[in-house]
Parts: structure tokens; sequence; C-alpha cells
């Protein structure tokens, strides 16, 4: 056995963890521009968000997605499974507006809309209320459990548990009308589903605002992973002045930066201590900075404090640090072919959403042959075909529609048919068409296209509206 051998054998196994233990962060509370931007982002987000189901409009709730009979009410629109089209376009609009702004100035979306910031901003507010600010809060979970540390962690759970419990009713509310939902729930009478519902979004607000804050942002969002690939040298990001900043270092109050061989940065760490990721912005960008402008703030409150100019910590581009451009160059920048093609696509998609929603029909109509009788042989000769009709009244008023066919000489419906549906009804019609013998014996056998007229009817019986869909009329052999 050799040296090396026996020495290895002699020394103790050693563990080695391959994976670091997570650091509780303690964010600390700061008062800025940026933060008043965030909480004017917060208000607006949950004023519409907790507001809109009990907004009431034509008798119902303003926003209402009724899954059970395939409806979703949009203030005075009505929308089918049929309209799908409008959800693609709705995230082809949030694709390209968080393309947009993220080319523009990074992680606007992540620091000032985000669920997951809007509801950590409130979750963490409610902690400073009952447990205290960063240093009282790491006090006390230092501290051993006594009774006052028990009524204080559990009045903070107990608040959050009520927000996210507030958070999931309102958001099931736009699936069941609320006040329903309200007088289910206080009459402790609520379906499966929506009590599924209810706590299942209520708890991943609970754990996600409460417990996972920064885990969410760091680990789980795939927005972390490839938002580098949307930023470039002229974007917007949350900067660190290098050159105005080091070497850092503790010095006095007033005193000259210059004249003790320092930089602006007196090594404070309040940057680091209101970070919600817990991150440096001096190490430079990382992919964790959701771009919510603590650190500024928090940096800009400090010199100013000092006497020092603010904006060592800023919003700035990667050209506009090395280059030393001013501020109207920097934002004379943005317009670049990446911005300018996502505002161009974003426009686009904008505008035909909107031309599509202007010029959309009041109802729709699907034609479907029936497959168990494709063409019969009636009195004197005539040869009928039977289809199934769905007319969808897209609006919330009763309205009445006649079908017509035309495509083949003397093709006739057997009777008259007129349909009248009431607000956001749907229904299926059987609807029989005929041509003469002349007709089938002049023509070959086989598939003919032909064509259905659905009109609605105006109050006074004429046709307001109209709609052709094409069909196939079958001729025996």
């Amino acid at each position: 056995m050799n040296t090396a051998t026996s020495a290895a054998a002699a020394d103790p196994a050693e563990t080695v963890s391959l994976y670091a233990a997570h650091a509780k962060i303690y964010a600390r509370a700061v008062k800025g521009r940026f933060v008043q931007w965030r909480w004017a982002a917060v208000w607006l987000t949950q004023i519409v968000f907790y507001g809109l189901p009990w907004v009431n409009w034509n008798g119902r709730p303003a926003v209402l997605f009724e899954l059970a009979s395939r409806r979703f009410y949009i203030f005075d629109l009505v929308l089918y499974p049929q309209d799908f089209i409008y959800l693609t376009a709705l995230l082809l609009l949030a694709a390209y507006s968080l393309f947009f702004f993220t080319a523009v100035a990074g992680r606007l979306w992540c620091g000032y809309a985000c669920p997951q910031t809007v509801y950590s901003e409130i979750f963490m507010w409610i902690e400073r209320r009952i447990e205290g600010d960063r240093p009282q809060r790491m006090k006390l979970d230092a501290a051993p459990w006594s009774l006052g540390k028990l009524a204080r962690k559990g009045g903070k759970q107990l608040a959050w548990i009520t927000v996210a419990l507030w958070t999931g009713f309102t958001f099931a509310g736009y699936f069941t009308p609320i006040r329903e939902l309200a007088t289910a729930t206080l009459a402790m009478n609520l379906g499966p589903w929506q009590t599924f519902w209810v706590l299942f979004y209520g708890f991943a607000t609970w754990g996600n605002a409460g417990f996972m804050r920064e885990q969410v942002c760091k680990y789980m969002c795939p927005y972390a992973r490839f938002q580098s690939a949307m930023f470039d040298r002229d974007t917007l990001i949350i900067s660190y002045d290098t050159k105005r900043g080091e070497p850092r270092g503790v010095r006095l109050r007033k005193s000259d930066p210059a004249a003790a061989a320092q930089g602006a940065c007196v090594d404070c760490g309040l940057c680091v201590q209101v970070c919600p990721t817990g991150i440096d912005i001096r190490k430079g960008l990382q992919y964790e900075c959701i771009g919510c402008a603590a650190c500024v703030d928090a940096c800009d409150g400090m010199m100013t404090k000092i006497g020092q100019p603010t904006g060592l910590v800023r919003y700035d581009t990667l050209n506009g640090m090395e280059q030393g451009l001013s501020s109207a160059d920097r934002f004379r920048r943005v317009l670049r072919p990446r911005v300018l093609v996502y505002g161009a696509v974003l426009m686009l998609i904008t505008a035909g959403v909107v031309v599509s929603i202007a010029m959309r029909s009041p109802f729709r109509v699907d034609i479907v042959r029936d497959r168990s009788t494709l063409a019969r042989l009636v009195d004197d000769g005539w040869v009928e075909n039977v289809y199934r009709l769905q007319v969808m009244n897209a609006t919330e008023s009763t309205q009445r529609y006649t079908v017509q066919a035309s495509g083949l000489d003397g093709i006739v419906l057997p009777a008259p048919l007129t349909l009248e549906l009431g607000p956001a009804e749907a229904r299926w019609a059987v609807v029989s068409l005929r041509v003469p013998p002349e007709t089938a014996s002049a023509k070959p056998s086989g598939a003919h296209p032909i064509s259905f007229a659905i009109a609605q009817l105006d109050a006074a019986g004429a046709a307001a509206r109209s709609l052709h869909e094409k069909s196939t009329f079958i001729l025996p052999r």
C-alpha cells in the first residue's frame, strides 16, 4: 500500500453537498419614486382584479366565463368556443408586448405588474406591519419560541391566508357569478369545483407570495432564462456605475471621495438588503434581477444623505455606461430595428383584433350534414337531403332568424323555417332541403355545391343581417 492510499484510509469520510442551503431573504423597506410606481401598479391591477367580478353589465357580471354553457361574456361581447381565435390574438398581444417592453427597458413586467411581484409586495407589506422591518424580523426569527413570537407569526399567517382565500374566491368569481358564489359560500353550499378552485388558487397565492417569493422568480419562471435573448446593448437595465462607484469603501458623511481615493459607493449594502431576490447589483446584471428598481431607490436615498449626486445605480444601457451617453442619446437609440419590428407587429395585431371585433357578426351559424341519411326520394320524385344547423345568438336580446337555400334549380325548404333564440342562446335545428325531379334528372349524381342564407330579422320582420354558409347537396344515382 502506497503512502497516498494509507493517508486516504486514515482520514475520516467527508460528505460534500452539491446544493447550498437556501438562505432566507429579509427584504428591507425602501422609499422612492420607483416604489411609488410599483405600488401604483399594485393598486391598479388589484382594483381591476378584485372589483371587476362585482360590476354588473346587462344583468350579469361584466366579465364572466361560463364553462358549463360554453359562453364567455366580456362587457358587450358574447364569445363562443368558435371564437377561439380571439384567445390566440390575446396571447400574441401578450407575447409581443412582453418582447417590446423587454427590448426597450428590460423586465418591466416582472418588476411592476407580474402577479408574483404584486402579491409578494402585498404579503411583504403585511409581514412588515406585523413583524417589523428587516432587523426586527431577523431578530424575531432568531429568538426562541414564546407567546409573543407565536402571536406575531400566527397573526401574519392568518392575514396571509385571508388575503389568499379572498384571491381564490375572486378568481372563482370569474367563472361563477360572484354574488351567487358569495351566497353559496355563506350558506356553506359551494359545489366541488368551486371549492377546489377557491382553495387551489388561494393555496398557490399563499405559497408563492408567502414562502416562495424569490424561488418562483429565480427557478420556476422561464422568463428569467430567456430574457437575455431580447436584451441588447441599448436596452435600459438596472446598472451600477462601476467607474464612479469603485473603489468602494466606508467614509464619513459629506467627505470628499476623491480626497480619500475612493469611489462614490460607501458599501452600505442597502442595495442588497432591499432586493427581493437577494442579489448584489454591483456585480453586474444577473438573471435573478426582476427590474423592480428597489436598489435604485435605496442608493439614491443614501447618496442624498451623504451629499452626493444620485444615479450611482440607475436605469441605463451598456452603451450608455461605457460611452457616457446623455439621456437624449440613450432614448434616441430606443428606436432601433428590433424595437420597431416588435412595435409594428404589436400594432398590426391590435388593429386586426379591433377591426375583427368591430366587424364581428352578431350571430354565428354552423352547418352539418346528417350522416345517417345522405339522400332520399320523397313524394313525386323529389330528392331530399337533411342537415343539422346550429345558430348561435351572440347578442343579449331575443332575435329571430330565417333560413333559405340556393345553388340548385328549384331547391326549397318543405316549409318556411323561422328560429327565435333568446339572449346568448345556441340552438340546433334540423333542416330539410328538396330539389324537383327535373333538376335531379338533369344533373349528374354526386355532390353539388349549395349555399344556406341565414338572415337576422329586425322588429319589422325585414332582414337586417345575413350570413351565407356553403354545403353540398347529394343526388343519388
